[in-house]
């Protein structure tokens, strides 16, 4: 069968994700389905009807391709064609989904136990409290790993910190591959940093407003830098009264605007407009769209160094690592940055360039269709031994 044929025309992803919605997740599965069947989607098929959200009761023998985004649906995959899995965050090995020990404020080096981790939800904080939470978050994660280990299916890990989380969960190296994300290019024209809007002196946060994204941390950072400093956050979630009252509390209200859920043309323009991203997730994220986005725009990120994040930024070059939760630090990479023009303009540039060698949809479509074709190979050699 020709590659093209199936790379542009036949695959179809498994998830129950609305990828008109926006999200992380939503945004990356919209960008492929957009990239692998743009023919079809000329024609005028909606999209979403590329996007199957249940296996429950289907012909999956019917299929060329199956890409598989979601951890539940494993349960219904008979292998009937060929497919991958991508694991995109923790849930998959972590019933929580955090691998964060809110109440130590540390990342969980613990491997999925039936004891470790109710004591993680009732005495560290990982999770819900909620006993009936607890088991039904155990039961799936469980249940997952079950699947993934018998079916003979690729799993593609999003970092290698992923990579390394699922083997330390028992799932055999040899089914787990890492392919680091990608973003679209911004659909308008974007630029390097000048001198004019770094003078402006705005800092740009974007994310869930909730405790293990690093608001808090972010917000007492920023009392520590010169008035001039301005942060932008474009985000919303249910721990943003309680960031809004700190600020307030701490006399910065004037020194932050809340935007709010931010897309399309207010987040790029949000984006033109600051000297630096920062991404101060106390959690160890999976991996690190963010900085992805920050690079898109020629703006360099700094960024927690814990979980996959690290994989996603060159230290020194694109952007700045400091250690989580490590206020004068934070504060201190702010500083460098918005002290430093030339600095924050290269440190953009070089961001940029690795963005457009490394991160593109395009280049991570020919690195997935790689793996595609491996995949659809190997089916059909194990079908013809039996």
């Amino acid at each position: 069968m020709n590659h093209t044929t199936v790379a542009h025309k036949m695959i179809y992803h498994c998830s129950g994700a609305n990828i008109r919605g926006g999200g992380g997740l939503e945004t990356y599965i919209a960008s492929l389905v957009n990239s692998q069947n743009y023919e079809l989607i000329n024609t005028g098929i909606p999209p979403e009807q590329l996007v199957i959200s249940s296996l429950k009761n289907v012909e999956q023998s019917q299929f060329q391709f199956l890409h598989i985004h979601d951890p539940d649906m494993l349960v219904d995959f008979r292998e009937e064609c060929p497919a991958v899995f991508t694991i995109h965050n923790h849930s998959s090995y972590c019933p929580s989904g955090t691998k964060y020990l809110a109440d130590r404020q540390q990342k969980c080096d613990r491997s999925m136990h039936p004891l470790g981790c109710t004591w993680g939800h009732l005495i560290d904080g990982c999770g819900s409290r909620r006993p009936q939470n607890i088991l039904k978050s155990w039961q799936n994660a469980a249940h997952f790993l079950k699947d993934v280990k018998k079916l003979n299916i690729t799993v593609i890990a999003n970092s290698n910190y992923v990579r390394e989380e699922i083997i330390f969960n028992g799932l055999s190296p040899d089914k787990v591959i890492t392919l680091l994300c990608a973003v679209e290019r911004p659909k308008h024209p974007v630029s390097s940093l000048n001198q004019e809007i770094h003078s402006q002196q705005r800092i740009l946060f974007v994310g869930r407003i909730v405790p293990y994204k690093g608001v808090e941390w972010l917000i007492q950072a920023l009392a520590k830098t010169d008035q001039k400093i301005h942060l932008d956050i474009a985000g919303d979630g249910w721990g943003q009264p309680k960031m809004k009252e700190l600020a307030e509390k701490m006399g910065l209200s004037d020194r932050i605007t809340w935007h709010g859920w931010c897309n399309g043309e207010k987040l790029e323009a949000l984006y033109q407009q600051c000297f630096t991203v920062v991404f101060p997730s106390l959690w160890p994220e999976p991996a690190g769209l963010v900085t992805l986005e920050a690079y898109a725009h020629y703006r360099p990120i700094i960024a927690s160094a814990i979980g996959g994040i690290p994989e996603y930024v060159q230290d020194g070059k694109t952007g700045i690592l400091v250690a989580h939760n490590h206020v004068y630090q934070l504060a201190d990479a702010i500083t460098e940055l918005a002290t430093n023009y030339h600095k924050s303009r290269l440190m953009g540039e070089q961001a940029h360039a690795w963005f457009e060698q490394e991160f593109t949809i395009d280049i991570h479509m020919q690195r997935l269709s790689e793996i595609y074709t491996r995949t659809i190979t190997n089916f059909k050699d194990q079908k013809q031994e039996f």
